[in-house]
């Protein structure tokens, strides 16, 4: 078993900033995020990962997913560039084109999903799995990635190292370590204080958040955050790491209404927060 030597704890000041932007900056240096998601029952979960990435400023974003989502897609999101994806051989041009990926929100285990996950699983772009995706990881169904980030839940982490929930939670910081050795990821290991691990043994924690943030979708909107800070340049630790601090701030934020915090009410208050932290414009 892998013993951290340290434990980093993550605030303002030790995290990562996005570069101001050129006044000449145009969308296509910015990153184009293609989010890969939406089984039929579970179109939500990559609307909302799509939503996040606009709002934390990726240039570009599009969406792969059922046919049958496309509408509701449209209406709610006409930024982003919706894709009907009947067929693997469908991703392809959307792909070609995509500079990161988000992979497995609302995915599922169907033929569709299988053949989603197995055209993505070699290509070289930088690509954040979540959810189903790394539940067909764990069935053995697939190989990582070679520049992956997880976004494991503690039910998903156990999974993933064939072993309880409870001794995922019993030693946290072992678990996500070995989670970032064994898949050669980065990896966020969700729930109260918010680990990042890498393959060489580097370890952050994020010591925020609020009970108000048990909800679905939260997931799903910090995928998109990670993705969003990769397309404007930052290397995977570095997003990820502020990318959790970003969310689990807003979700202190937004406790102050109380209970009842939707996902989709995270993507505007997280926008807010880079923008102290990043400042568009210098």
């Amino acid at each position: 078993m892998m013993h951290s030597q340290s434990v980093r704890s993550i605030h303002a000041d030790n995290l990562a900033r996005l570069a101001p932007r050129a006044d000449d900056t145009h969308k296509g240096q910015l990153g184009h995020v293609l989010v890969i998601a939406g089984d039929l029952g579970m179109g939500g979960a990559g609307l909302l990962s799509a939503e996040a990435a606009l709002r934390c400023g990726a240039g570009m974003v599009s969406l792969a997913t059922r046919s049958e989502h496309i509408s509701a897609a449209l209406s709610r999101l006409p930024e982003v560039m919706s894709h009907g994806i009947r067929s693997a051989l469908q991703l392809r041009e959307p792909l070609a084109r995509a500079s990161v990926l988000v992979v497995g929100p609302g995915l599922g285990q169907s033929a569709w999903s299988r053949a989603l996950l197995s055209c993505v699983t070699h290509e070289k772009t930088p690509q954040i799995w979540d959810a189903d995706a790394l539940n067909l990881l764990a069935s053995g169904f697939c190989s990582p990635a070679t520049h992956l980030i997880m976004t494991p839940h503690p039910g998903e982490a156990a999974r993933l190292l064939h072993i309880s929930t409870a001794q995922v939670q019993a030693d946290r910081n072992n678990a996500a370590l070995q989670l970032a050795q064994r898949y050669n990821a980065v990896t966020v290991l969700k729930g109260h204080h918010s680990l990042i691990a890498t393959p060489e043994g580097e370890l952050s924690r994020v010591e925020r958040g609020h009970p108000v943030m048990a909800g679905a979708g939260l997931g799903d909107v910090l995928s998109g955050v990670i993705a969003a800070l990769i397309a404007q340049g930052l290397a995977a630790y570095p997003a990820a790491c502020l990318a959790v601090w970003l969310h689990a701030c807003a979700g202190e934020r937004l406790a102050l209404n109380g209970r009842g915090l939707a996902a989709s009410d995270m993507c505007q208050s997280i926008r807010y927060l880079l923008e102290e932290h990043s400042p568009c414009q210098a």
